[in-house]
């Protein structure tokens, strides 16, 4: 389709002799929030270290913007717009909070950094507050919000949210998922991995399920999320 970001098809990743990722197809459309849930060991990290050019590709294709980046670093792959948040934050803990947002911008020469810079802190208005605070004393919640400023600060065309809400408590769970649905309104695409199925599926547009390396569904996040082997499966009923 011509308003696709990101276009997979027949995926595979092995680790060793291990097959992770087990011939996957998916699509990131403009403008959409697609969700990719699965339990823990599903393989949906290593699809998004694959697509990111962390981890090394088998068969099949990736593409961006109906090229092909398989094979590329992710410092090429930021450059042309393809970020993604990792699972762990993976702050710079003995730098401040403003210096690991303008790391976010390392490959820009544009001279609207700084106007980003406070894009940013509109959205997180904690990290305004802190700005000048060491990023490893902060929460984990706090820490997950700089991740994902850091990520914006790149101006991603797609951003790839990898288990955003892992180890967080309640409130601060809740307080992601609403910066995550700001951001997708204010205009950029996301994928997101969640192990967090109910709330994922509520925010997409899309979204994927994955078991054991494989798609085992597809279709409109609200279907799914109303699915009856999905809710056994990945909501408790």
């Amino acid at each position: 389709m011509a308003d696709t970001l990101l276009g997979i098809t027949d995926l595979k990743v092995a680790y060793g002799g291990i097959q992770a990722v087990k011939g996957i197809s998916l699509e990131v459309r403009q403008g959409e929030l697609v969700s990719l849930i699965g339990a823990n060991g599903a393989g949906k990290t290593t699809t998004l270290k694959a697509i990111t050019g962390l981890q090394a590709a088998g068969s099949g294709q990736i593409e961006f913007f109906g090229r092909s980046i398989k094979g590329q670093g992710p410092w090429d792959l930021v450059r042309q717009g393809l970020v993604m948040v990792p699972e762990g934050r993976g702050t710079f803990t003995r730098m401040s909070i403003t210096e690991n947002l303008l790391m976010g911008a390392f490959s820009r020469k544009d001279k609207e950094i700084d106007a980003d810079l406070e894009k940013v802190f509109g959205i997180f208005p904690r990290l305004k507050e802190r700005r000048r605070q060491l990023a490893g004393t902060m929460s984990g919640g706090e820490q997950q919000m700089l991740a994902m400023g850091r990520g914006l600060m790149a101006r991603p065309k797609l951003l790839l949210l990898d288990e955003p809400s892992m180890g967080l408590s309640p409130i601060m769970v809740d307080k992601i998922f609403e910066v995550i649905d700001t951001i997708h309104r204010q205009g950029t695409t996301v994928l997101l991995v969640e192990q967090n199925a109910s709330r994922a599926l509520q925010l997409a547009t899309r979204g994927y399920v994955m078991d054991s390396g494989e798609i085992t569904m597809r279709g409109e996040a609200s279907a799914l999320l109303s699915d009856p082997k999905v809710r056994a499966a990945y909501l408790g009923e």
